[in-house]
Formats: C-alpha cells, structure tokens, sequence
C-alpha cells in the first residue's frame, strides 16, 4: 500500500487511509435541498483539473455595509498602522469580509492575501449525522469516506491560512469525531494538538439517540506551531459577573474566606506572621495598632491552637483596606478577602465547557426574537463563540469560519473588534448573515451586546465568486419539469463549458431518449454533462472575452488580488 508516495512499510508513522482520500472534493451546494452528484479529482491523475479549480477566482457584486446600509465598494482599506501592531505586512485587507461562493474554492481564493495571516479558522461543517438529527442546512449526509475527503480538503487549506501562532478549532458530534481527530492529526500532526473540549448543548439529552443521549458536541483545537500557540484566560461572563453583588467606592467586589497559611502553620514556626489585628465593632474598621474600644484578633483555628496570617503586617497594611473585610461570627469577629471584579483575570479555559448560555434551543430562539421568525436551524451559540474568540484570539486579530452559516462567528468577532471573513455558499447568505451583520453596525443588543456595552458601528463588505457553470447548475436542481431541462440544454450548448469528453452532436441524437428519463436522472445527467472546474470563473481568465468581465469585476479582483500592487 502506498500513500503520500511512500509504501506504508517505509514509513514510521501510522497512516489514515480511506477511497478518495487522495482526492479533491468540491462539494458545492447553493440550496438546503441539494444533494447532487459530487465529482472527485485524484491528486494524481487530474492534476491539470485541480490545479484550474482551486485558481483564485473573479469577483463580483461587491457591497459595503455600514450604518449608512449598503452602498457601492469603493475600494479595500489597508492600514499601514493597524497592521503594523498586530504584526502584518502593511498593505493586508483590514476590511470585514463576506463571501459568498463555495468554501473549499473561496479558501482557496483567499490564500493570497491572508494565508500565514489568521489567528483562528473555526470550521462548523456538516456532521454527518443520520436520521431526525440530520436538520442543518447542509448537504449533511455524506457517506463517511466522502465525509472524510471533504474535510480533508478544506482543514489542508484552513493550515495554509493560519499564522505561525494561529490555532484551528472545529465543531464535531459523537458521529465523526475520532475520524476528524485522526484527520486532523495528519494535517496539523497529533504533537500540535492543543484539547479536546466538551461543549455541554442540550443538557437534557438529544431524545432521539437510541441509546446513551447525546448532550454534548465536541471543539477539537490544534495548532500551527503548538511551540507558539497561546491560549488566554476567559474572563467574567454569564453566572461568574452575577456572582460580585456587594460594592464599595473601589467597585463590585464578592468575599471569600480569608486564607492561614495553611494547616500545618503554626506559630512558632512562623513567628512573623503571628501577630494581632484590631477591629472596631461599629465600623469594622481594621488597625495594626492597639486602639480604644477595638477588638484584639488573633489568627487561631477553631481546635484553640495558634495558626499565622497569611500576609506579613507590612502586606496587610497595604491591602486593609481594598481587600480585607471583617464580618461578626457566634465566635466573634473574622476576617474575608474581597475577590475584586476589576482584578479578575479570569480562569484557565477547562476541557468542559457547560454554561446555560450554550443551549442551541436558547440560541435558536434569540435568533428568532432577532428576525420575527424562525429562519434558521441550530445556529451556534454567540456565548459559545465569545468564549472560542475571546479564548484563541486577541482584539484586531483575524477569524474566519468558512461555514459561516447564521452568522454568529462574524456577530460576535464583530462586537469584540476583531477582524473577520465568512464564506458561506448557501442562497440564504444575503438574507440572514448579511442582515444579521447589519443589525449589528446599527446597535442592535442581542447576545453579548450588553455585557461588551456595545453601541454599533464599523462595517463589512460583501462579494461573490463570479459564476459560469454554477448558474447552469443552479438552473438545472431548480427546474420543475423536462420542458424547462430541455431549455437549459439549448443555452449550455451555446455558453457553457462542457466536459472535454461531450460530444453535442451525439447528445442530440439520443434527445428522445434523454425525455423518457425520470426528472431526477435527467437533472443528474446535465449535470453531468458540465465541466466541473468551471463552476466559477477562474482570475487567469480576467481578459478572457468569452466570459464578459465587466469593469467593476476587473477593478475588485485586481484590488483585492493585488494585481498591479506588488
């Protein structure tokens, strides 16, 4: 057996194999229904065809968004200052990005101007999962080997992506996590493997499990380079904040029990840190000097035996009054830290993350408070994604998901100033990410508004790949009857690109055949009958006048491409 050219006997490493594991997978839909045929190209023997495919490709329809709406592009900003900071050449795109267009050739498109420049790829793919649990708006039945060349396709470009101190985190259920696992330590290596994390969902349980309920999915975190990898502390959020309810003039402050120095502390081991604290009964007030009226304390346990404080006299002086607290016991008086919220810098991010926030039904009904209706199914939680963001990135850094999905990944990135780039292939992007992004600039406050004070503002700009065969594609899964099939077919005689191996005229001699085929096999057969690496139009082709590139699409591609810059 041989893979990646070498015999599986000449190498030391255990080895992943599967059909079309050498292959590429576009694995292209534009609408939830979709479940057409995918073509595989093998690395091999289609090289030419996958070299065309994955090329960068034209863009069009350009729009900026801001608190004005949308308005016409007018050109990709470039900070020279901004990226100076966060350690980027000068001229990187620092607009906000939503593209539209399939994900695998849209990452690929993109590598040009971002790859080596992201902090974080979060992949939400379709999981694979069977039966009543099968409702994300996906092709999200793939048979497990197509699964797997799928997101082998698209974690290999994600790598490409990322900084040498970038991270990849992507969202998996009990169907394909171990698989995803092996393929993700192929691609990044298991030494770069950062956690595991489980991510309590539905803590009642997914009903409809037959045996053990699944109330959780799956985050599994690699790293580029796990050597320069950095994970940050999750600050306050949710029930944490609620926790600091009493106030001084310094803030919110919440107390805990003022620490010994431990069990085995005893005085006369440590006679320095023995000594009296006077406490006045009516304010509470604490000194180190004896004073009329005041209460001698002692640090001695419950047993009678003479423990030490903490803190040396010279440390308690200092932080008396910020951090100490005095409370009356049936013992008389004690001693409680004040846990300040301003101090707090958070908790190392553990392998269980289970907060009521997570809830995907919770989500789901904020999203549909947001629109008036239902419009999507089991969007990600915008608390979840604050903790993945705010745990992986830091501000001004750049995200992107290239299953945008809903939107929350760019609604949450957006309000906590980081940079981000959606891809999304679906028809539904324009009318939810989109206006969903757009409710955002203008100050809506869903989700994490509150807590980060969020106030509007900022902008995003939104383009697509330009099609070719697409749009016969398109047409072809949306016709409703042969009559509309058999028009389609005259106007991909005339403009689109058919396979190299089509022969028009033999199509035609068998068209009375081709009108006793069930509608489902005659879709399958045009379908079939176009060539897949025109599915968009490749940038190489950006003077090509069969294709009629306007103006506006040459000024976008050559301006975000960079074409004339370098």
């Amino acid at each position: 057996m041989v893979t990646g050219g070498r015999f599986l006997k000449q190498r030391n490493d255990v080895v992943l194999s599967w059909p079309f594991k050498d292959c590429i997978l576009e694995g292209g839909q534009s609408k939830d229904e979709d479940k057409r045929q995918e073509v595989f190209f093998n690395e091999i023997l289609a090289q030419d065809e996958i070299t065309q495919l994955l090329e960068p490709k034209i863009l069009t329809n350009a729009k900026t968004y801001s608190k004005k709406h949308g308005h016409d592009f007018e050109g990709f900003r470039r900070d020279a200052e901004t990226n100076w900071k966060r350690g980027l050449p000068k001229d990187t795109i620092n607009d906000n990005l939503i593209i539209k267009g399939n994900n695998l050739l849209t990452s690929h498109s993109i590598v040009k101007e971002f790859g080596g420049k992201t902090r974080l790829v979060y992949l939400d793919p379709p999981y694979n999962t069977k039966g009543a649990a099968n409702t994300f708006s996906y092709n999200n039945s793939f048979n497990h080997s197509s699964w797997m060349t799928f997101m082998k396709n698209r974690i290999e470009v994600s790598k490409k992506l990322l900084k040498k101190d970038g991270v990849i985190a992507v969202a998996i259920d009990n169907e394909e996590v171990f698989y995803l696992g092996l393929i993700l330590d192929e691609v990044f290596g298991r030494e770069n493997r950062l956690g595991t994390v489980v991510v309590v969902h539905n803590p009642g349980g997914r009903q409809d499990d037959h045996f053990f309920p699944s109330a959780h999915e799956y985050l599994l975190i690699y790293a580029k380079d796990k050597s320069q990898a950095k994970v940050n502390t999750l600050g306050i959020s949710g029930k944490k904040l609620q926790e600091y309810k009493e106030e001084d003039k310094f803030g919110k402050y919440k107390l805990r029990n003022f620490r010994r120095s431990g069990n085995n502390s005893k005085r006369e081991d440590r006679e320095n840190l023995f000594y009296p604290i006077y406490v006045d009964p009516k304010t509470r007030d604490l000194s180190l000097i004896e004073k009329k009226g005041f209460v001698k304390l002692l640090p001695i346990d419950p047993k009678g035996v003479e423990r030490c404080w903490r803190w040396g006299q010279d440390t308690l002086l200092e932080k008396m009054e910020k951090y100490i607290a005095v409370k009356e016991t049936k013992n008389g008086f004690d001693l409680y830290t004040k846990e300040r919220e301003s101090d707090y810098k958070g908790e190392k991010p553990k392998s269980f993350w289970n907060k009521p926030e997570y809830s995907g039904q919770a989500a789901t009904n904020q999203l549909k408070k947001s629109f008036g209706e239902k419009v999507f199914s089991y969007p990600k939680s915008p608390y979840l994604m604050r903790d993945i963001i705010n745990c992986l990135t830091d501000e001004n850094d750049i995200v992107i998901d290239i299953f945008a999905g809903s939107g929350t990944t760019g609604v949450v990135a957006h309000k906590l100033n980081r940079q981000y780039i959606l891809i999304e292939q679906m028809d539904y992007v324009e009318a939810i990410p989109v206006l969903r992004l757009l409710k955002a600039i203008e100050g809506d406050q869903a989700d994490i508004s509150e807590e980060v004070d969020w106030k509007g503002g900022g902008s995003f700009t939104y383009f697509e790949l330009k099609k070719y065969n697409q749009t016969f594609s398109e047409q072809i899964e949306d016709a409703e009857d042969s009559e509309t099939l058999l028009q389609i077919w005259e106007r991909m005689k005339e403009k689109s690109f058919l396979n190299y191996n089509v022969d028009i005229q033999k199509q035609e001699e068998h068209i009375d055949e081709f009108k006793t085929f069930e509608l489902t096999q005659q879709k399958r057969h045009l379908q079939g009958l176009l060539d897949q690496n025109q599915l968009y139009v490749n940038l190489s082709s950006i003077n090509d006048k069969d294709f009629t590139i306007s103006e506006g699409e040459k000024q976008l591609s050559n301006d975000f491409y960079r074409i004339g810059r370098d």
